[in-house]
């Protein structure tokens, strides 16, 4: 085992803790959230992947018509989509 990434997990532990007990001194600070402001949040994640879904599938249906390709475009910009919702709802997640 090298030393330096002995070191490296000791730092992401000790960042890992630090992170926790700011968590844990917001909440006594702050207390729960209510439960109107949880449901929000869940309801805009699901737009946040739904959204991005929803353009692929409308790029890709027009690419499709535009070439003759089938699905191959709406498939792949659907794939896409979601990737990309999950990624900004992963973000938004992290922010609050």
């Amino acid at each position: 085992m090298n030393m330096s990434n002995g070191n490296h997990g000791q730092e992401n532990m000790r960042r890992a803790i630090e992170l926790r007990d700011e968590r844990r001194e917001r909440w006594k600070k702050e207390g729960e959230r209510p439960l109107w402001q949880n449901l929000s949040m869940f309801g805009s994640l699901g737009w946040l992947i739904v959204i991005p879904a929803l353009l692929g599938v409308l790029a890709g249906r027009w690419l499709d018509m535009r070439f003759g390709t089938g699905i191959t475009f709406t498939g792949a910009l659907i794939v896409l989509g979601v990737a990309f919702g999950g990624y900004l709802a992963w973000n938004r997640m992290h922010k609050e």
